[in-house]
């Protein structure tokens, strides 16, 4: 069981900046795929930026491309979410998952953490 603990969320106007971070509680981290997802107000998870457990690979969907930037330090078992040039629809809960592999539907993620809220002010 890897425990996944989000930070780094806050209040920022739109334009501003912010990096996520999760941290695993467990060294079997570096085995996994980490997906952040978001979550809005009546709305779906939605997956917007993976790192393969190599950080060689990636994915981002297109509504953050060139925007945000996913990282991975396996030695200190931190995956980080940097996020620039904030949008007030970026605005949503946003959650670390592990998963085997880069995928794109949530139930391929076997571990999550509790999320981190993000609100971005206009």
């Amino acid at each position: 069981q890897v425990q996944l603990v989000e930070s780094g969320g806050g209040l920022v106007q739109a334009g501003g900046s912010l990096r996520l971070s999760c941290a695993a509680s467990d060294r079997t981290f570096s085995n996994y795929a980490i997906g952040w997802f978001r979550q809005a107000p009546g709305k779906e998870h939605e997956l917007i930026a993976a790192i393969a457990w190599s950080g060689y690979s990636t994915y981002y969907t297109d509504s953050v491309k060139g925007r945000f930037t996913i990282s991975r330090v396996n030695a200190k078992n931190t995956v980080y979410l940097q996020m620039n040039s904030l949008k007030p629809e970026d605005t949503a809960l946003y959650y670390c998952a592990a998963s085997d592999a880069i995928n794109m539907g949530e139930e391929n993620y076997k571990f999550w953490g509790q999320g981190t809220q993000v609100t971005v002010s206009s």
